[in-house]
């Protein structure tokens, strides 16, 4: 071998290694907690132990100082221990639970300026949670009085055509209609927009779908998913403003007027913001029912979060909703906290200044526990036990009061999201029913 090319092959490899040395790898940490059950679910008293791995680049890493802490979900630790990671995982002996409910272990840990945290939840006989809210006496008459009121406003609905929202298959438009308003004799407005399938012969007639907000304050652009299958399809928003304004219109509101909506006049439960909100639910109702287009017959709800509660809560008042679909249900057995327990969503009752006779009160005509007693229609319904937003005793003590038909999918490592898979088995079922395969 020549010199030269002796010289040009010693060349490459001290590049080489030049090269290798000013690389640098970067990883993301990751911190893994499960139960040791694969269904994540025990028998009162039987001991939990979580299993714990911090890894990075999938490899497990050792020399790790963290911080874990065991309880009741969404309640003060009953534990909090240091420990340090090893090449093995660690177990976490985290105890029992004695009544139904469920117990949560935390893990946190900083490394290189940054936080990481991980969690999982182990079930004691959720099927057994029993909700802490009360039905008052009135509670029926209460909303047959609202749907009376309603009753005398007539719908008055505006169309305004959406071609940009439009498919091929798909007319889309923004539409708006009267609803009550709150203890004065001004009506306020729903706004949502409708998706509609074209008719592809004479004296087509479609089902229908009330798709239901979670919280917040947003613009829409419309459920085509199921308009596209065949299904008339009407996503509302709650505030009464239109749902295609700038996004800039409706961080303002968050921020400012709307920050708090969910607490609005509940010392009052003739003016408290939700009763606007679930009469608008019926309303819309009323404008699907009154759509030429609409079959007659096959209207479903379907929601999450906040559109679970209004879900149920639709799905119990009104006899023309024939099934729903829910997923991460809020508004749940609001009293949780005041007997020890989780709360749902919106944990009015965390603050122990909140429990007044007064708020209490009013929460339990609008506690999502109270509709599912009254369900008389098949529901599809799902969550999590890794929740935090509307945590699962919460949820369970909701399902629980349910005797209609239901079926229950549960995604155990699931937080307040709803996942692909889910999304796609809810769809299927609501499409499948409304065009009468599961009937």
């Amino acid at each position: 071998m020549s010199k030269l090319k002796i010289l040009f092959l010693v060349f490459l490899i001290m590049a080489s290694v030049s090269a290798r040395k000013a690389q640098e790898s970067i990883g993301n940490y990751q911190i893994r907690v499960a139960p040791d059950r694969d269904d994540w679910t025990y028998e009162l008293n039987q001991p939990v132990k979580f299993n714990v791995s911090v890894t990075l680049n999938n490899r497990q890493v050792s020399g790790l100082p963290i911080n874990y802490s065991c309880g009741l979900e969404a309640m003060p630790p009953r534990m909090e221990r240091t420990a340090t990671t090893s090449e093995q995982s660690l177990t976490i002996e985290a105890g029992s639970l004695s009544e139904p409910g469920f117990l949560r272990c935390v893990v946190t840990m900083k490394k290189d300026g940054r936080s990481y945290r991980g969690l999982a939840t182990a079930g004691f006989r959720p099927d057994l949670i029993k909700p802490t809210t009360k039905t008052p006496v009135d509670f029926d008459k209460f909303w047959t009085d609202g749907r009376a009121e309603l009753a005398k406003l007539p719908i008055d609905a505006k169309f305004e055509p959406l071609p940009t929202y439009s498919t091929a298959n798909v007319d889309v438009y923004q539409v708006n209609f009267q609803n009550v308003g709150r203890q004065s004799d001004t009506p306020s407005r729903i706004y949502g927009i409708l998706a509609i399938p074209k008719v592809t012969r004479p004296n087509q007639k479609f089902p229908a779908v009330l798709n239901v907000p979670g919280a917040g304050v947003r613009p829409y652009k419309g459920f085509l998913t199921l308009a596209e299958k065949g299904i008339i399809t009407l996503q509302i928003g709650i505030h009464g403003i239109p749902v295609t304004l700038d996004q800039t219109v409706y961080d303002n509101l968050a921020a400012g007027a709307l920050k708090r909506y969910m607490f609005d006049g509940l010392d009052d439960k003739n003016d408290y913001y939700y009763r606007r909100v679930f009469l608008g639910c019926l309303r819309a109702n009323d404008f699907l029912a009154n759509l030429p287009q609409f079959d007659g017959v096959n209207l479903a709800v379907m929601g999450g979060s906040q559109g679970g509660a209004l879900s149920i809560m639709t799905a119990a008042l009104d006899s023309r909703v024939k099934s729903l679909a829910v997923w991460v249900p809020a508004l749940s057995d609001l009293t949780g906290e005041i007997y020890g327990r989780a709360g749902g969503w919106h944990r009015v009752f965390k603050d122990s200044k909140n429990r007044t006779p007064e708020k209490i009160e009013t929460t339990q005509y609008y506690d999502t526990v109270n509709f599912a007693r009254r369900l008389k229609v098949p529901g599809i319904y799902t969550f999590g036990y890794n929740d935090e937003t509307c945590p699962p005793t919460s949820m369970f003590a909701a399902y629980n009061s349910v005797t209609a038909p239901k079926k229950l999918i549960l995604a155990l490592e699931i937080g307040h999201a709803l996942t692909n898979e889910q999304s796609a088995r809810i769809n299927d079922w609501v499409e499948s029913f409304l065009k009468n395969e599961k009937k």
